[in-house]
């Protein structure tokens, strides 16, 4: 465990978590919403410190990053927890649990650049979960990494608060951010969050300097409208990202949205359709 850098201390020994919008009020002995967060006495710990539950050598395009050093690899790393509750969530068993319902590696911040040195990886992407909300690991990781030359890689849904977000960018180099809609009705309903903090993140990182792509889940009959995605993309080339990558994937039945059909392939080609019109120079379609 590691004290997190992020919360205030309040009255009655409860800490006031300042890292993502919720702002969560802990009392003692309990976790925000991202479950990884407690309170013990006053005093918030990141309880997946150094203690990741999946380990992969995955290629760069399955983050998806298609315009990030194609044809490399990355070790892929995560830890339990999510600030989000999406219903669709495909890896809900890490992401929607306590670290203690799952196996993990002991692993610090120096010990996982040596394991990618080792296995001649030039990055490692932070994936699977959520991992601003293991954002010390990642920093502490991040820092090494670049000092051995390694790139970093956010696989994320964006959902923090720009101060601890901006200690963080100086180290990432390429991040993909899943937008969930472009409505913040279907993002508080599907996923418990607001779409203007996913855009100043996006935003953020662009003006950071950092490799964006986006990803967009297409799901039937809840974010799939035509007139809502032409608007997103008309906001992605006005705020001058119309050479970013943007991925539409194709959904499948998934945690608590199993009685919605896949995808059809004419919606995902719609969508491509429409980006394309609105000026969006890469459209890629995913689970296809």
């Amino acid at each position: 465990m590691k004290e997190c850098r992020y919360y205030h201390r309040l009255d009655h020994d409860v800490a006031g978590c300042i890292l993502c919008p919720h702002h969560c009020r802990i009392a003692n002995g309990k976790t925000g919403v991202c479950r990884s967060r407690r309170n013990y006495d006053g005093t918030l710990v990141s309880e997946v410190y150094a203690q990741p539950c999946s380990l992969a050598i995955d290629p760069i395009e399955k983050k998806p990053l298609y315009h990030f050093h194609p044809g490399t690899q990355c070790l892929s790393i995560a830890c339990t927890g999510c600030n989000f509750r999406c219903l669709n969530c495909q890896n809900h068993e890490i992401s929607q649990v306590t670290p203690n319902e799952v196996g993990h590696y002991n692993l610090s911040p120096q010990e996982v650049v040596d394991l990618c040195l080792e296995h001649h990886c030039p990055g490692i992407a932070y994936t699977y979960t959520e991992p601003l909300t293991y954002i010390e690991y990642v920093a502490d990781t991040a820092r090494l990494a670049h000092d051995k030359g390694l790139w970093n890689i956010l696989v994320t849904a964006g959902y923090v608060c720009q101060e601890p977000l901006a200690d963080l960018l100086p180290f990432i180099d390429a991040a993909n951010i899943d937008l969930k809609s472009f409505s913040d009705d279907i993002y508080q309903r599907v996923s418990g969050g607001h779409l203007s903090v996913v855009l100043d993140t996006i935003l953020a990182m662009h003006d950071a300097g950092v490799w964006i792509e986006l990803t967009y889940l297409l799901i039937p009959g809840v974010n799939d409208d035509m007139d809502m995605i032409r608007r997103m993309c008309q906001w992605i080339v006005k705020n001058g990202l119309a050479n970013s990558p943007l991925h539409f994937s194709r959904f499948f039945p998934q945690f608590k949205m199993r009685d919605i059909p896949p995808t059809p392939l004419s919606t995902l080609k719609k969508a491509q359709l429409i980006a394309q019109e609105e000026g969006v120079q890469h459209v890629y379609l995913g689970n296809v």
